[in-house]
């Protein structure tokens, strides 16, 4: 069976963010990851890991202005310079926590903007970003998000994320691959997990539509558990859904596919 890591973004809500990191090792996780840890001090973020004896399993680069509407800078002309700030300032964090993934978000293309513009810019962010995560043997990935949840987001297929993958050709940039937004943008996720396989680097799961606990809905997660395991993936699945009530009642799930 896959290992789980908790979102602490969307999951343990009940309690402030950094009491977060004791509820997930108490209900049973080994992991965590989160959206965003800038807003906490590296040390105490550290400190609330270790006293949880936590793993820090993903989270993301600085996204530019997110209360503004920013998704972030990686593919935006113009703010190269504040993305390559951000790679530093993650890598700070990753490095104190002891995380192993960082993603760089792509961020919006504007209406009207010309596209391969962006992804030229996309393109060399990421080369910059995944050699300077090389040198301390960190994974940088790229998420495919669909336009329901972000409209306007440059980045939605697998097929499109594995593409730009190939053609940086660096060996720890990797695709996350999140079954709920794959499923909205593309479906048929058994065949694209395996055609790509070895080109992704985390999974994130959720129920489909409603982004909730991944037991009901039109994804059979029962089914792509097992083929994880089949494959041997051996990464963390980040459990990034909104629970429908409280979070701890919420995971009966894991007991029953485990």
């Amino acid at each position: 069976m896959p290992r789980f890591a908790a979102n602490l973004t969307m999951m343990f809500n009940e309690v402030p963010f950094p009491e977060r990191f004791a509820a997930a090792a108490k209900a049973g996780f080994a992991a965590v990851e989160f959206l965003f840890p800038y807003d906490y001090p590296v040390a105490d973020v550290t400190r609330w890991l270790k006293a949880a004896g936590l793993q820090s399993a993903l989270f993301n680069m600085p996204p530019g202005d997110w209360a503004a509407g920013e998704r972030g800078l990686a593919s935006l002309p113009g703010r190269e310079e504040e993305f390559r700030a951000g790679v530093v300032k993650a890598l700070s964090y990753a490095l104190s926590m002891g995380t192993t993934t960082l993603h760089a978000m792509a961020g919006l293309l504007p209406e009207g903007a010309e596209r391969s513009r962006h992804r030229a810019v996309l393109v060399d962010n990421l080369r910059h970003a995944a050699k300077a995560l090389a040198e301390h043997g960190l994974t940088l990935v790229i998420e495919p998000i669909n336009t329901r949840d972000i409209p306007g987001y440059f980045l939605n297929t697998q097929t499109e994320a594995h593409a730009i993958r190939t053609e940086i050709g660096a060996a720890n940039l990797k695709v996350q691959m999140d079954f709920y937004h794959a499923q909205i943008v593309e479906g048929d996720l058994s065949i694209t997990l395996k055609n790509n396989f070895k080109g992704i680097g985390h999974i994130q799961i959720a129920s489909v539509p409603d982004r909730n606990e991944p037991d009901a809905g039109e994804v059979n997660y029962r089914h792509l558990f097992r083929l994880l395991d089949e494959l041997g993936y051996g990464g963390w699945v980040g459990c990034e859904y909104r629970p429908r009530g409280k979070t701890e009642d919420g995971l009966v799930w894991m007991k029953e596919m485990t």
